[in-house]
């Protein structure tokens, strides 16, 4: 070959070297955004596909391939492997950092047990909580398959990773909330990094509604996954609020009168929070009654286009804020009129519900950290002048510290006339005036009148374990025994470490012949008692015996008679 010719083959040679180079940059480029925007879409499945092409074509000591690689690594829960891959990054181990976040998280997390159902991995701390694990998997499976139904839509991929944690400080570590943020509006549970987290009843005053929680953030994991993350967070939380008691039910029960009372007040005032205010998070208002307003705004506006327009109606606002519509222009293709017109409908929506008259005292996820009464728990013939501390009807409050004083020298019929002045004075406002009246009429074994006051506080205050234990002990004392079951789980449902409602299931499963349930209900009162199951049973068996007081409790809500077995100090493997 001549020179001439060389020259040419050269350049020729050079010219698709650099081609080739540029084509390279070019697809490297683009499955980088690709990764990225899978990311932030929330599909990790989709950013693990691209990764895999890049990882061909990328020497492995590329810092940015590490780096998407450790956020991989993260969101699917190998929190050691993420560790190395992003420090490889030279990502800087800071407050808020995936570093940071992902040694936190090992942290916590690294000596949790685990348990699996079909769609979700639970991991939480060893100890008392393991009473949650059975509960929490059928509530999680539960609504998963009730927004397959309701939603169309399955998360993709492995299983889902919930993390229970054991108080506010350790949420705001594997979370970007700042424990102040979590102070101020009572945030109790967060999905984010393609998992949920929630916090263990064990670290809330009274308990929370743990298992609608749960219901609440896997709704919130699923419409990211739909919409790739573009529902701006009115949508969000109105839709996770409307639907989190559909694993229990039909969509829209989870509204309390207490809330509805605040409400009802804050449209009197015309002081309702924007939509646009509530960006970037509800979890960042100002104060816990602004966070309870907004709440409550967005639930009725889910509300309105159920009621018009069904679940076809929270789908089409889901994909079409998927394909890059904004979010007035989602709900307008969904509802088939102006945004304008839809906030003015909306506002008639929330206008003619039946608000309660008064101002109810307002429900407060008290952490025990900041509980002014660390023995929270009092039940029976307990003696306590500060539960009436939220009564602010001075004559309420002082006919109610008369009957505890009449309790405290055991007359009790003096006492039950006593709490009857309170009662009739409040009604049914407040649960602490209602469980003491209620209380005292069990002793005096006027069954029907304790049962018309704790139903009468329930429809109030929807969901209280005292009040649920105290009825469900009339229940149970009657052999209703499916009714008695309903009102333990609901009392279960909030508060899950009473050793009461495992001993009482315990019971009412066997009187039922559902012998799976026992099991696991033995185990629970074992894990929360120390007692023997062999002993669980004999408690179980004797609890709430015709000849037993209705009231009469030990230290850990299992019987005291003769009969009884030895109680052995609670367990508490948390922490």
């Amino acid at each position: 070959m001549n020179r001439v010719a060389s020259t040419l083959v050269l350049s020729l040679f050079l010219v698709t070297s650099a081609q080739a180079q540029d084509a390279r940059k070019a697809e490297v480029k683009e499955r980088l955004g690709k990764v990225e925007a899978s990311l932030d879409g929330w599909d990790v499945p989709g950013a693990r596909r691209e990764l895999q092409a890049l990882e061909a074509i990328l020497p492995e000591e590329v810092e940015t391939l590490k780096y998407f690689q450790g956020r991989v690594a993260f969101e699917e829960g190998r929190y050691d492997e993420a560790i190395e891959l992003l420090q490889a990054a030279n990502i800087e181990d800071k407050p808020g950092s995936y570093v940071r976040l992902a040694k936190d998280t090992r942290a916590i997390v690294k000596d949790y047990a685990r348990a699996e159902s079909e769609h979700f991995i639970f991991f939480y701390p060893k100890g008392k909580d393991e009473v949650l694990v059975p509960y929490a998997l059928e509530t999680l499976e539960s609504i998963h398959r009730a927004l397959a139904e309701d939603l169309g839509h399955r998360p993709p991929g492995g299983k889902i990773r919930v993390e229970v944690v054991n108080n506010a400080r350790e949420l705001s570590k594997v979370s970007t909330l700042t424990y102040q943020q979590i102070q101020t509006t009572g945030t109790i549970a967060i999905c984010k990094f393609n998992k949920l987290m929630v916090t263990s009843p064990k670290a809330v005053a009274r308990g929370y509604d743990w298992q609608d929680t749960l219901a609440h953030e896997y709704i919130h994991l699923v419409v990211s996954q739909m919409s790739h993350n573009t529902v701006p967070i009115w949508l969000h939380e109105g839709l996770a609020k409307f639907l989190e008691s559909r694993w229990r039910g039909e969509p829209g029960l989870a509204m309390t009168p207490s809330t509805q009372a605040l409400l009802g007040r804050r449209v009197k005032e015309d002081k309702l929070i924007p939509f646009e205010k509530m960006h970037p998070s509800i979890a960042m208002l100002p104060t816990a009654e602004d966070a309870a307003t907004a709440f409550a705004e967005v639930y009725y506006a889910i509300d309105y286009v159920y009621e018009t327009q069904g679940n076809k109606g929270l789908r089409e606002i889901i994909l079409g804020l998927r394909d890059g519509k904004p979010d007035k222009k989602a709900v307008e293709s969904a509802t088939g009129m102006p945004f304008a017109q839809f906030e003015k409908n909306w506002l008639a929506h929330i206008k003619k519900q039946h608000f309660p008259k008064e101002l109810l005292p307002p429900e407060q996820v008290v952490l025990k950290e900041n509980a002014k009464d660390q023995d929270e728990k009092k039940k029976g013939r307990e003696i306590s002048f500060g539960d009436f501390a939220e009564v602010t009807e001075v004559p309420a409050r002082k006919f109610a510290h008369l009957g505890e004083l009449m309790r405290e020298r055991n007359r009790i019929k003096a006492a039950a006339e006593e709490y009857a002045k309170a009662h009739k004075l409040v009604g049914d406002k407040y649960e602490s005036v209602s469980n003491k009246y209620a209380l005292a009429l069990l002793e005096l074994r006027r069954l029907d009148e304790a049962e018309t006051v704790l139903r009468g506080s329930l429809r109030v205050h929807p969901g209280s374990p005292g009040t649920s234990v105290h009825l469900g002990r009339i229940l149970l004392f009657r052999k209703d025994y499916q009714k008695a079951k309903q009102a333990y789980l609901e009392a279960l449902a909030a508060d899950p470490f009473d050793p009461e409602i495992h001993i009482a299931l315990t019971r009412i499963h066997g009187a039922l012949g559902e012998t799976a349930l026992v099991t696991r209900t033995k185990a629970a009162s074992a894990v929360l008692t120390g007692l023997k199951p062999e002993d669980v049973e004999q408690v179980s068996r004797e609890f709430m015996r015709e000849d037993k007081e209705l009231i009469e409790t030990g230290d850990m809500g299992t019987p005291t008679g003769k009969d009884a077995a030895p109680a052995a100090p609670a367990k508490d493997g948390g922490k």
